[in-house]
């Protein structure tokens, strides 16, 4: 039974799962390049917005973060990878950071034992094949372990997962990450075991589902609403068949935030790199446009311009301080262009965020 987990990366996430597996009984060591937020992840003084981090911190015995890779590096055979994977310009993921990692990983003495390196971003299918070709040499083993959880509920998500994805470099990695689960998680979730590249395609390909049934469910809707119907009982029954489920399929705002606008465009990317042309996950993306711009003519069809329009959120969820492609924020600015007034009820934080983004376009009161 393996007793030490090391993570490189303890942004938002890496520290939820190095909080998730500390709680579980694992000794943890987690690398940054952050040497005030390491310092006060050490210190327990950190302040986080994610629901249950800074209690979890508080109760941690066995849980150190450092900047020293190194020593991450010596603490574990295990090491999880959880940097970010922003999107380029062409909407594919950027692999900058794991790249780095990579490069000062192989600066480090070759391990005399096969380690196991975990890719838990976001990546373009067939890099942790290129990962792999790099680190092979150094004695490491490269899988893949994405994580599907959402933002404001990250913790949650992580102790009661519906399934994990284990892109495993071989069947005894598998079976470590698999070991890691087990002993972390609070329910007995599916485990799917694949190669590398099916895991890759998997994860951007289960997104994009959700963004396909979301924007399905936003046009019939739209059909509804334009045609004089109340979309609801239609989205409730269709919803009530055991085959498509209720999930994902109410009217209201499109998808937006960090994952699922993202993980469309890159499925249909890879798609075409591949000789096929995936006209569903481009109709979700383009359909999630338009949806917005029918909201904003039947929102001021119904309502007089004479009043003024009060959002108690606009970040793309309501437990989230995120910003990302919210559509919520999108919908408030195409009112306030339409010559409302528009006033927003929001987080400090999120304030200033808007501010720099629209300045005085809108009324801000604080929460």
């Amino acid at each position: 039974m393996m007793k030490n987990i090391s993570l490189i990366g303890i942004g938002k996430l890496g520290l939820c799962l190095a909080l998730t597996l500390e709680k579980s009984g694992y000794n943890v060591v987690g690398c940054d390049i952050d040497s005030q937020y390491v310092q006060s992840i050490n210190s327990k003084t950190l302040k986080s917005d994610e629901d249950g981090v800074e209690e979890l911190l508080k109760n941690s015995k066995n849980f150190k973060a450092t900047v020293d890779l190194k020593s991450c590096y010596n603490h574990s055979d295990i090491l999880f990878v959880l940097v970010a994977t922003p999107s380029l310009p062409n909407g594919k993921y950027d692999h900058t950071q794991v790249n780095r990692v990579i490069d000062n990983i192989l600066k480090l003495p070759k391990s005399s034992k096969p380690k196991e390196f975990v890719i838990c971003c976001t990546t373009m299918p067939g890099y942790c094949d290129e990962a792999q070709e790099r680190l092979k040499n150094h004695n490491y083993i490269v899988s893949y372990n994405p994580e599907f959880i959402a933002q404001g509920t990250i913790l949650r998500d992580q102790a009661r997962p519906d399934m994990v994805l284990i892109g495993e470099g071989s069947t005894n990695s598998g079976d470590l990450i698999q070991e890691v689960y087990e002993k972390s998680t609070l329910n007995s979730p599916v485990f799917n075991r694949m190669s590398l590249k099916e895991a890759e395609i998997c994860k951007i390909s289960l997104n994009c589902f959700l963004t396909t049934k979301i924007s399905f469910a936003n046009m019939v809707g739209d059909i509804a609403r334009f045609s004089g119907c109340n979309p609801e009982p239609i989205l409730s029954a269709i919803g009530s068949e055991s085959r498509i489920s209720p999930k994902y399929l109410a009217y209201g705002y499109g998808y937006g935030g960090p994952c699922f606008p993202r993980d469309n465009r890159a499925l249909a990317i890879f798609a075409g790199e591949n000789g096929v042309d995936a006209t569903i996950s481009k109709a979700s993306d383009e359909f999630n446009k338009i949806h917005l711009e029918y909201q904003i003519d039947l929102f001021a069809k119904e309502n007089s311009i004479a009043n003024p329009i009060i959002f108690d959120y606009v970040t793309y969820k309501p437990q989230s301080t995120m910003l990302v492609e919210s559509q919520q924020l999108l919908f408030a600015k195409g009112l306030a262009e339409r010559g409302y007034t528009v006033v927003l009820k929001e987080r400090e934080s999120v304030i200033e965020k808007v501010k720099e983004l629209y300045g005085d376009l809108f009324l801000y009161k604080r929460r």
